[in-house]
């Protein structure tokens, strides 16, 4: 007879809540009552002709819950990649992609990242966080989710309490994959391209795979893939052929996203989920 299934996690062995700003997991109590071992911890299995032993996953499951807590993923958005609805076929391709970058990761062996581009409210984070989601839960990898905006905000509010920037990137350099959401968005001014600069520089420089999201275009110059470009929310001004990533982070930035990234650019014409949800 087939284990039952927990209502609750459905299998999982781990259950997603939300907590003010943050997604937070929690092991479910399922997990100890495990029939799989019978609560040993150890599950023996025979295979041509030989036994032999191998510790079963409900033992794990606390140390992962741990790292997706750690990742620091935001409430806000959609978690699985079954909840992404692609809306084109560029979506569709971009969600294969994050499944791929996930489902292939290997600690000994770090892959090529991946960088989307595309309007607001097209599900840039929402893929960040699927990809991020599956590696912590799945496969126990140490993982960080960084708004960039916001870690600006912290290293300047460290230097107050006289700590340096080191302080705030050096976990971001150390940890194995690390997604950095909303690039190119800021003042653009020498201490944030200097802090991004080092950060991006020194994942390059260590073979460490990381993921971005921007609302910036991808295209390498101006008036390349006309009504691709979109105009982010802190300058609603500008006009769109006018916003490129490029121009945003500098050459030497854009050169190693280039080698460190696949790029994925969403057609300008990518509705807004979130506007489309509202009006339901």
């Amino acid at each position: 007879m087939p284990e039952p299934v927990c209502p609750l996690c459905k299998g999982a062995r781990y259950v997603l809540d939300r907590s003010q700003e943050r997604s937070l997991a929690r092991v479910c109590g399922c997990n100890e009552r495990c029939q799989s071992c019978e609560g040993t911890g150890r599950i023996h299995l025979t295979k041509d002709g030989y036994s032999y032993v191998k510790p079963c996953a409900c033992r794990s499951i606390g140390q992962r819950v741990v790292r997706f807590n750690q990742a620091r993923l935001p409430a806000r958005c959609g978690l699985s990649f079954d909840e992404f609805l692609p809306e084109n076929d560029v979506q569709a391709m971009a969600r294969e992609a994050a499944r791929t970058t996930a489902y292939r990761y290997r600690p000994d062996s770090p892959s090529k990242g991946f960088i989307v581009s595309g309007p607001v409210g097209s599900g840039k984070t929402h893929l960040l966080c699927a990809t991020l989601r599956h590696l912590t839960l799945e496969l126990g990898v140490e993982a960080r989710y960084v708004e960039i905006s916001f870690l600006f905000a912290e290293i300047r509010d460290g230097f107050s309490k006289n700590r340096s920037g080191l302080d705030a990137i050096g976990p971001l350099v150390a940890t194995d994959v690390l997604a950095i959401d909303e690039l190119g968005k800021g003042r653009g001014s020498p201490f944030e391209l200097d802090t991004l600069d080092e950060l991006i520089a020194r994942r390059y420089n260590a073979g460490k795979t990381t993921l971005f999201a921007t609302n910036y275009s991808l295209a390498p110059e101006r008036g390349r893939q006309r009504g691709s470009p979109y105009p982010p929310d802190d300058q609603p001004g500008e006009k769109a052929l006018d916003l490129l990533l490029r121009e945003r982070v500098g050459e030497r930035i854009y050169s190693r996203l280039q080698e460190m990234c696949h790029s994925i650019q969403f057609p300008a014409t990518t509705p807004d989920h979130r506007r489309k949800e509202a009006l339901r």
